[in-house]
């Protein structure tokens, strides 16, 4: 883990480095798959969501609002338990990689099936595509790390914003339906 200090003057310093960075340098770092922890120098006080806001807000400020002012609003009038609920669907789901192994011994047994493979072809790329996946304890500790990072990062599942898209969509026809009688 890459320790950041954030000293009085606002700015960051990267111990790994030992240089000075700006927030779009410790959101390159993130880019590149590493952990960050921003402290304050001063008191040891954790500054990481703080700083991990401002990087969101910067981005935000760069593209013109990709997240729309309902969605933002709608986080700070659900404060911590709409991301706490986000969080919970987010998990992936238990056994996942199992299931994909059985997709795929189920997509090569239907080519032998059909014809398009020998068994002899089935099996040996059967053999070669469930090489290429990790050992069950590997899966395993990547499904956690996973669940992990995305518990921290607090991101929402897709069921979870195609909700706030439906809530959107009901609010403007309502918005209209509000307008046009008012005209």
């Amino acid at each position: 883990m890459i320790v950041i200090k954030r000293y009085p003057n606002r700015k960051l310093y990267d111990t790994e480095a030992k240089q000075y960075v700006t927030l779009e340098g410790v959101a390159e770092l993130i880019r590149a798959g590493h952990e960050v922890q921003v402290i304050d120098h001063a008191s040891g006080e954790d500054l990481t969501s703080l700083t991990l806001t401002q990087i969101i807000l910067e981005q935000e400020r760069k593209q013109n609002g990709v997240l729309s002012n309902t969605f933002l609003t709608s986080l700070i009038r659900d404060s911590g338990d709409r991301l706490a609920s986000w969080q919970r669907r987010l998990r992936p789901p238990q056994g996942l990689f199992h299931q994909i192994d059985e997709e795929i011994q189920s997509r090569v047994q239907s080519l032998v099936k059909s014809g398009e493979l020998t068994a002899r072809e089935g099996q040996r790329l059967l053999e070669k595509l469930l090489s290429l996946s990790a050992p069950q304890k590997d899966r395993e500790r990547l499904e956690a790390q996973i669940e992990q990072h995305l518990t921290q990062r607090q991101v929402p599942t897709y069921q979870e914003i195609q909700s706030l898209k439906d809530q959107l969509e009901q609010l403007t026809s309502k918005l209209e339906e509000i307008t046009e009688r008012n005209q």
